[in-house]
């Protein structure tokens, strides 16, 4: 054990470890029952006197703080409920002023309320539709087991290495060619890499975008991408979404006024809205993004779960050689914990990103990618698509039926032909914030709307993940969505009727009335 001891103060040497110790207990460094060095071997180790090591011990018995057991030693004892409280947070005076100046954040994570919640202990009968991913049960797991051990045999020690910075080529060979199935022309030498979507999507962010800059986004998008956006000050320039996607004829004017160096998409099955940019605005989307000079980053993280429709070919199979950055994720699909994803991008762009991506984490697990590569062979990936998808609409089907059985009227969604989502408007004005005390009582959450708008402002929306439960627990938990919603209208009522009574039951504050004009 590490005591820092000042010769040259003039506070005791044993002050000053029973203190240095006193503070390792107190922060729970030395956790109760742990045992203390004996007295002779700190004392050796210190280079101090054995009675100074045995003064800082009694001292600390003295104050309850450890205990002695004869013939064993001395350990940490138990903190008595006094000590509990004192030590639950350190007050922000304790910290270094660099700290003190981080407790006042210039902003907050869309995410950071949701994980505040998820954070706390949760009732076990909760349905929750909050979720932004698939359901990983329909992963192979004993499979995927099999595929790693394999990769382990037959790769030795490469699958353990760092690997190529740009990622595994055989891997990039197999996405190029699942990519190419679904209309994208790709090479593998187009492809990079990444630990998931969201590291694509801070990689390119970090490389054309700098503090001031604005962004053309969805609103709502991805609460993921206003969070890495305000995380790198930038500003956000918001296109309202219809039931085509993003109402692209309002693009034009922001181009021209905001001059944004990035337009951030999401065409296909677009989180939260569910909704598909239609052919038409994907077309004037690459004219407009071309005539201003301004690269598009296409996410296209569930494009692959239609359900059915007409699938719409993605703005980089539309759009000229490097207009286009493409982000596309495994974590969705398979299994969020994968962490694998990628991005297609030609011309010098590319080399950029691998540079980014060497300075952000080395590379990404190339034991990972191997077995990944392994596993989704064409074939075998396309069947799991298939199976998914099929369960998924079956699960869609079964939401949309619960909602128009127990949400109230006024409410207010569209049936998504594909992806993970329903977007719900709510009646009469009521606001999703409103609605989560009542939800959390009936044991159902979901995702509020405001999470998903650069304002934060309180929003009438809510998304539900229908892909994470089986239709039985989806009827339950919207049942209790609708106790929910009618519980916040009734409260919501209560108090304009109360604001009503209170306005007319006070006496009017104005004098007589001003003498009108002089006529004559």
């Amino acid at each position: 054990m590490r005591i820092p001891l000042d010769r040259e103060s003039a506070v005791p040497l044993y002050r000053q470890a029973q203190d240095f110790l006193r503070g390792e207990i107190h922060s729970g460094s030395l956790a109760p029952h742990t045992r203390l060095p004996a007295s002779r071997e700190l004392a050796a180790s210190l280079g101090v006197n054995r009675l100074t090591v045995m003064n800082a011990y009694a001292g600390l018995e003295a104050e309850g703080l450890v205990y002695s057991r004869q013939g064993s030693g001395t350990y940490v004892a138990d903190p008595l409920p006094s000590q509990v409280a004192e030590n639950a947070g350190a007050p922000a005076s304790d910290w270094p002023l660099w700290q003190q100046e981080l407790l006042s954040p210039s902003w907050l994570p869309a995410q950071y309320e949701p994980d505040q919640a998820a954070a706390l202990p949760a009732r076990p009968d909760v349905i929750s539709f909050a979720a932004g991913m698939g359901d990983g049960s329909l992963f192979p797991l004993e499979e995927f087991r099999r595929v790693l051990q394999e990769v382990l045999r037959a790769g030795g020690r490469e699958a353990l290495g760092y690997g190529e910075r740009e990622g595994y080529l055989p891997l990039r060979a197999t996405i190029a060619h699942i990519l190419a199935s679904q209309g994208i022309q790709a090479q593998p030498e187009q492809l990079l890499i990444t630990s998931g979507a969201q590291q694509g999507l801070a990689l390119v962010s970090r490389l054309l975008l700098r503090p001031g800059d604005a962004v053309v986004v969805e609103s709502p998008t991805y609460a993921g991408a206003i969070d890495l956006f305000r995380s790198l000050e930038v500003r956000l320039a918001g296109v309202p979404v219809d039931e085509q996607g993003m109402q692209v004829e309002r693009v034009e004017d922001l181009l021209r006024t905001a001059r944004p160096r990035l337009i951030y998409t999401i065409p296909t099955f677009q989180n939260p809205t569910g909704t598909c940019m239609s052919l038409a605005r994907r077309r004037q989307l690459i004219v407009l993004a071309d005539r201003y000079h301004v690269p598009i980053l296409e996410d296209d993280f569930v494009g692959e779960l239609r359900f059915e429709g007409q699938a719409l070919p993605s703005l980089a199979a539309l759009a000229p050689a490097g207009q286009v950055i493409y982000m596309r994720t495994f974590s969705k699909m398979l299994m969020p914990g994968l962490r694998v994803g990628c991005l297609l991008a030609n011309g010098p762009v590319y080399d950029r990103l691998v540079l980014c991506k060497r300075v952000d984490d080395l590379a990404s697990s190339s034991l990972i990618q191997r077995a990944l590569d392994a596993f989704i062979t064409v074939g075998r990936y396309q069947s799991h698509l298939r199976r998914a998808c099929k369960l998924y609409q079956h699960r869609r089907d079964a939401m949309l039926e619960a909602l128009t059985r127990y949400l109230p009227p006024g409410s207010h969604w569209r049936a998504p032909q594909g992806g993970l989502f329903i977007w719900v408007r709510l009646p009469g004005g009521l606001a999703s914030s409103e609605v989560l005390p009542y939800a959390a009582a009936e044991g159902v959450s979901f995702a509020a709307g405001s999470h998903f708008f650069a304002g934060a402002r309180s929003q009438p929306f809510l998304r539900l993940n229908f892909a994470e439960h089986a239709p039985e627990s989806i009827e339950e938990g919207i049942r209790r969505l609708g106790q929910a919603v009618k519980r916040g209208l009734a409260e919501k009522a209560k108090l304009e009727q109360a604001t009503a009574a209170e306005r007319r039951a006070v006496p009017s504050q104005r004098g007589p009335a001003a003498p009108g004009p002089l006529t004559s």
